[in-house]
């Protein structure tokens, strides 16, 4: 995963500091792309550890078509509780202006909301909704499975050039942000090499969190390839990466350095156990992950 070592370098190196929305300023660059051979071996960052199971509980939660963190936070999954939770705390008058004052909001509550969540059925259905973010753009895009019609199209017409999900709706953009974010991985196209019978994924994120998202992002991505080439008779090829808005907050700046302290190691590799026949229906145990050797995790606040 030098790759992914250099992105950050890249970054540090040529970025220029930027005010945004979250209240923390950025180190930022606008366009890069990263390629991953993901034929033999897993891209899951070992520099740091990534919790893959967190991973694969996200994208499976986006496959669904679920847009409630219910289901996130009762299989401990706790990377979107953020954006309701500041929701929550507005609506009952606290102030959630800037990063401090929410950091000590959630000291105070976010357990309790957490358990609200999952033991409130009522309280999960007003205070847990992220609005119409990517799994309802997945699965019904204005009434269309964008999802479906890439396994469909592979199998029916693999040449296309249209195999094509975009999670960007122009339509929802605004009630996305009400409660979520607008689509940070906006966009991706898958691509079969007939021949070899192999497929690949290029994905165009819009924005990036180079320290706390990327990884997630790599390993996502990469896994829903896997799936996909597992329901369409291929082999994983190659995911590719490419980027509009690149950057570093400027709290994550020594976890960074930190990280590019390291020296990544030998690659896992992941197997699929189980293929079901509806995309609906893989579970998190059909993922065995094997040989994944990382350094000790690196803890940052996400900016939200």
């Amino acid at each position: 995963m030098k790759q992914y070592l250099e992105l950050l370098s890249y970054v540090l190196k040529n970025g220029k500091r930027k005010h945004n929305r979250t209240g923390i300023d950025t180190i930022s660059t606008f366009g890069y792309q990263n390629r991953y051979d993901i034929s033999e071996y897993f891209p899951l960052l070992t520099t740091k550890k990534v919790g893959f199971k967190t991973v694969l509980r996200e994208l499976l939660w986006f496959i669904k078509g679920d847009t409630n963190i219910q289901w996130l936070v009762k299989n401990k999954c706790n990377i979107w509780n953020e954006w309701p939770f500041k929701a929550y705390m507005a609506s009952l008058g606290e102030d959630v202006s800037t990063p401090e004052k929410l950091s000590v909001l959630k000291e105070k509550y976010m357990k309790d909301f957490v358990d609200k969540i999952i033991n409130n059925d009522e309280f999960a259905k007003k205070w847990g909704e992220l609005g119409p973010v990517y799994g309802k753009q997945w699965r019904d895009f204005c009434g269309v499975d964008q999802l479906q019609k890439v396994i469909d199209t592979i199998k029916t017409s693999p040449d296309s050039r249209r195999i094509i999900v975009s999670a960007w709706n122009p339509i929802e953009v605004e009630e996305m942000a009400k409660r979520g974010l607008p689509p940070c991985h906006s966009l991706f196209q898958f691509y079969v090499d007939t021949e070899e019978k192999t497929l690949s994924c290029q994905l165009y994120q819009r924005s990036a969190d180079s320290f706390l998202g990327v990884p997630f992002n790599i390993a996502s991505y990469a896994t829903l390839t896997y799936i996909i080439a597992s329901l369409t008779g291929l082999k994983p090829k190659e995911f590719i990466h490419t980027f509009g808005d690149l950057h570093v907050y400027v709290n994550h700046l020594d976890q960074v350095n930190l990280q590019l302290s390291r020296t990544p190691s030998k690659l896992p590799k992941l197997i699929i156990k189980r293929i079901p026949q509806n995309i609906s229906d893989f579970q998190v145990e059909d993922f065995e992950l094997i040989g994944y050797e990382p350094q000790d995790a690196i803890k940052g606040e996400v900016a939200i």
